[in-house]
């Protein structure tokens, strides 16, 4: 069963231990820098959103790679780069519509989510739940269920506003 990583934004704190937890667990150093998953904050909202590797079907950073180092794993459906071809062109890193590609100056090597091969501690260590490893056929009713819970959230609202008036 395919398994995906989602992001519910709503629930993130902005604790940023999802980013030390994978530097760790990749390169073991608590470095953010080298974490495959990167929390942007969106000043104005005063919201964190994880920004991770979709691990998209069209894949554009394996579409786009010259010497095909970039191919998905049999058994989990993740992205992987092979190291031992890629020449550090970084066309990927550019061409990634969710900047989830990234390049590692001092290793020279480009780097991204690798679902931790099948156990991603960021999920693990995200005391709020705002990243989760949840079956693909799972996903879409998970969706569903917390739309119609904020729809059905804000019609009460919007109803107890109304009996006021």
């Amino acid at each position: 069963m395919e398994k995906v990583l989602t992001v519910e934004y709503q629930k993130c704190t902005g604790c940023r231990l999802c980013e030390l937890v994978c530097a760790v667990m990749h390169d073991g150093i608590s470095n953010p820098a080298r974490s495959r998953i990167k929390i942007v904050k969106w000043e104005e909202e005063g919201q964190y959103v994880p920004m991770i590797c979709q691990q998209c079907e069209d894949a554009p950073c394996k579409n786009v790679c010259p010497v095909g180092a970039i191919s998905r794993d049999v058994d989990y459906g993740f992205l992987t780069i092979d190291h031992t071809l890629c020449i550090g062109c970084r066309s990927c890193v550019s061409v990634c519509p969710f900047g989830a590609m990234n390049y590692n100056q001092i290793d020279k090597k480009v780097f991204k989510c690798d679902l931790c091969g099948g156990q991603p501690q960021c999920v693990r260590f995200c005391d709020m739940k705002a990243v989760d490893f949840v079956a693909a056929d799972n996903m879409t009713v998970k969706k569903k269920r917390n739309a119609a819970t904020r729809l059905y959230a804000s019609q009460k609202h919007a109803t107890a506003i109304q009996e006021q008036i």
